[in-house]
């Protein structure tokens, strides 16, 4: 059972354990050979971690708690800028690139608010997957079946591992098409991905400047809610519950549903049993422009044309250090026009005006995160095919939500026991406190299964 940063914080604040215990346990696991930590982080901080546990617990001592993370260890993903490092991003291809002059303004948000920084986290090479394999660091093993050594979901999968097997309270990750969700997902966590512009990419090396957002993978939606309060600097409190009576939800029918593996439409169909049993509204509705989605990204949309245009350079210097499934992606960007991407902008405006008057009477979309369980490391690495199909298939419905410039959680839906499936709740940009706040029901609702 992962430990929410509430039941953590209240057993530093009992003196039921310190903030060095806390980090010394998770460098511990971290270091364990026999575990996952030498593929979950391509960087640990095991000095400067202590260090910043021994001065969290002086103040704690001194009866000063900067926030709800005060003391805990906190992994970051590999894209986050650290003063005096190079963002490798989960490359090779950058190094010998120029180190950063400041830590990016998430990780400075983390710091002042007492977060210890256990180690930057593995991802998918440049963020450009949402399947989690990495061919230079070795790709971290989904905590469930790790006998059949299946995938952790990407791009953010180290993050998601290092919570899952108890090396950080939460993993900070990144979402341009559903690298927290979908990790998360995976593995049995929860992830939001906020609204884009809520929190700063200011030291965040990018993947699609319209599409990037920031966010937490941790145990509960509550973790979630307090970080995203951190990282955001709102700083106001965790939204109420709200009640799950009379909520109106849609179920998307178009696209959305499709191709689910029969574990996963069972479980999101008894999930949405338990909230009709509960008082909540549920609609099934069309939503037609789900289905033009494809050809309006049909010449790579806008992370193949940005990623493209930062990456240019560095692949005519170290094209060939790159993972090939992922630079072969981003080079389709070159063959669009500026013309292209012009016209690609006043698509996304249209169909994001489109879709927010649809849903508009809905307190929220519901949806599979995924529509399939993990599959094999395996299988994906050994098949072009098998890998494009399955990366399509997971990134599917969470890339809808960023294209619609939206917000979204996914917290785990399945029953003990079984492989994870999240349920993605979802809204228009701008509805993130009601999301969370919607989540917290749900996730009352269904520990109480």
């Amino acid at each position: 059972m992962v430990s929410t940063l509430n039941e953590l914080s209240l057993a530093l604040s009992e003196g039921r354990s310190t903030a060095v215990q806390l980090t010394e346990a998770a460098l511990a696991r971290a270091q364990d050979e026999a575990g996952e930590g030498a593929r979950v982080f391509t960087k640990l901080y095991a000095e400067s971690a202590l260090a910043q546990a021994r001065a969290s617990d002086t103040l704690r001592a001194a009866g000063i708690v900067r926030s709800a993370v005060e003391g805990l260890p906190i992994s970051i993903k590999d894209l986050f800028d650290i003063e005096g490092e190079t963002t490798m991003a989960g490359s090779v291809a950058r190094e010998g690139e120029l180190a950063a002059d400041e830590n990016a303004e998430v990780v400075q948000r983390l710091i002042a608010a007492g977060a210890v920084i256990i180690g930057r986290t593995n991802m998918t090479e440049f963020a450009y997957s949402g399947l989690g394999i990495n061919p230079h660091y070795g790709t971290p093993l989904n905590p469930y079946d790790r006998a059949t050594g299946r995938i952790p979901g990407g791009s953010s999968s180290g993050a998601a591992v290092s919570v899952a097997d108890g090396m950080a309270v939460a993993g900070i990750g990144s979402d341009t098409g559903g690298s927290v969700r979908i990790p998360a997902a995976l593995c049995g966590l929860t992830g939001f991905k906020p609204s884009a512009w809520r929190v700063s990419m200011t030291g965040v090396l990018p993947l699609s400047a319209n599409l990037d957002s920031i966010g937490p993978i941790a145990a509960s939606v509550r973790c979630c809610a307090e970080l995203d309060a951190i990282l955001s600097g709102d700083g106001g409190p965790v939204p109420e519950a709200l009640p799950l009576r009379g909520l109106r939800l849609a179920v998307p029918t178009t696209l959305a549903l499709d191709a689910m593996e029969k574990h996963v439409a069972d479980t999101f169909a008894a999930t949405v049993a338990r909230l009709k049993e509960a008082g909540a509204l549920v609609d099934e509705i069309a939503i037609p422009e789900f289905a033009e989605l494809g050809n309006i990204n049909s010449k790579g949309g806008f992370t193949a044309a940005e990623a493209w245009a930062w990456h240019r350079d560095l692949i005519a210097r170290a094209g060939k250090r790159y993972d090939p499934r992922v630079v072969s992606r981003i080079m389709r960007g070159q063959d669009m026009s500026a013309a292209d991407y012009l016209d690609l902008l006043d698509a996304r405006e249209a169909w994001v005006a489109a879709v927010d008057r649809r849903i508009a009477g809905y307190d929220a979309l519901i949806m599979p995160t995924t529509p399939i369980v993990a599959p094999a490391v395996a299988d994906l690495a050994a098949s072009d095919e098998a890998y494009y199909a399955a990366n399509g298939l997971i990134l599917r419905n969470p890339t809808l939500i960023n294209f619609l410039d939206g917000c979204a959680l996914s917290l785990p839906c399945h029953a003990a026991g079984t492989a994870p499936v999240g349920l993605m709740i979802a809204g228009s940009n701008g509805a993130d406190r009601r999301i969370l706040a919607i989540g917290l029901s749900v996730e009352e609702l269904l520990a109480g299964r």
